[in-house]
């Protein structure tokens, strides 16, 4: 049974400044016998908790939202004029068209721009009639009577005023793919509801892209994550290796005497700045020839040490929860990651006790 003290840690009062991640690193240190002389570090993509982002279905996902808002403020404050039209079947006959045409050759190209131009047509009467019930709604034209549906009327009113801009985003970035075959929109959306969401490309055969934001683990002996990140925007992987070092020096008070990484954290300015801290083994390969140091026989080894970070991360998505984020927003992201690895670390300490008790039975015996 994992002991007494493994249990209470998630529940340690937290000194000034540290997390919980780095109250269990910290504890973990001395139980698991870390002596940090080994760093390695690698990216991964925790994907957000949307579908696959199409242009046609964001455009229906914009309109079936900005509807129900107009029709909630429409049942709350009454009929005024014309009613809110209901176009909800008429998208979903578009989408459909749109994916019949998508699956023809090249004979399907001119339906699929017409099944565009239709769902277009639909997406900008909806927003006309979007902004003339949020014009009526802030001039007070539509009002409500009680606390209750003034609580329900400001809520449809800020789901409009939030939505809105992105589902006109969704429709520029629409007609410039559809149009002007341009498929590398800069701000282009994934999802109306997790817009933080990037498409990442990590060279994967079975998934060549994921939709979500990039994290990097860093780890010391025995599998203990002793820092992660997840970041706003994507960075290059050969500019995260010398802040890993940095935080592995500020962890143990000592630079690592190995670090392993794939070859996407090489560069010569990272060799330099690493043999300067005091790295004595740089075990990243290059992107080019191998170099002779490669051909060495602690530098191969160093490599299969590296590979255990490809589990360990496999082990965070399929047990710790980290293969898709069920919490929203870039803020719930980071819960979520952070979350999963306090999870794994603590999973190593109740490990830990596991071992030592069966050693001290078999002895016993």
């Amino acid at each position: 049974m994992p002991s007494k003290e493994t249990w209470q840690i998630a529940h340690v009062p937290l000194q000034r400044g540290l997390t919980k991640h780095a109250r269990v690193v910290e504890l973990a240190i001395p139980a698991l016998r870390v002596q940090g002389r080994r760093a390695r570090v690698d990216t991964t993509v925790v994907e957000t908790n949307i579908h696959y982002p199409t242009d046609s279905t964001l455009l229906a996902d914009g309109i079936r939202v900005v509807t129900r808002a107009m029709r909630r403020i429409e049942a709350t404050t009454g009929i005024l004029g014309r009613r809110v039209r209901n176009r909800l079947r008429a998208t979903r006959r578009r989408v459909w068209e749109i994916v019949r045409a998508s699956r023809r050759q090249h004979p399907g190209r001119p339906r699929l721009v017409e099944g565009y131009r239709r769902l277009l047509a639909l997406a900008r009467a909806t927003i006309r009639e979007a902004r003339r019930v949020v014009h009526e709604v802030a001039t007070g034209v539509r009002q409500a009577t009680g606390a209750r549906a003034r609580r329900l009327v400001a809520r449809s009113y800020q789901v409009l005023e939030i939505f809105l801009p992105r589902v006109e985003q969704v429709m520029r970035q629409t007609r410039i793919r559809v149009w002007s075959g341009d498929t590398h929109y800069r701000e282009k959306l994934f999802s109306l509801f997790e817009p933080h969401t990037e498409a990442i490309r990590k060279g994967k055969a079975a998934k060549p892209t994921e939709f979500g934001k990039l994290v990097k683990m860093q780890e010391a002996e025995h599998g203990l994550v002793i820092d992660y990140e997840v970041y706003a925007r994507r960075p290059a992987d050969k500019t995260l290796l010398q802040p890993a070092i940095a935080r592995h020096t500020e962890v143990f008070g000592r630079p690592p005497r190995l670090v392993a990484g794939d070859a996407g954290f090489w560069s010569g300015a990272n060799r330099q700045a690493a043999e300067q801290v005091g790295v004595k083994r740089f075990c990243i390969p290059t992107t080019g020839p191998p170099a002779a140091a490669q051909r060495q026989r602690w530098f191969r080894r160093g490599l299969r040490w590296r590979t255990g970070c490809e589990g360990r991360i496999s082990v965070l998505k399929r047990r710790d929860g980290l293969a898709r984020c069920r919490y929203r927003g870039f803020s719930g992201m980071q819960r979520w990651v952070g979350w999963g690895v306090v999870a794994h670390d603590l999973h190593l300490l109740i490990h830990r006790d596991r071992r030592r008790s069966i050693t001290k039975t078999s002895a016993a015996h």
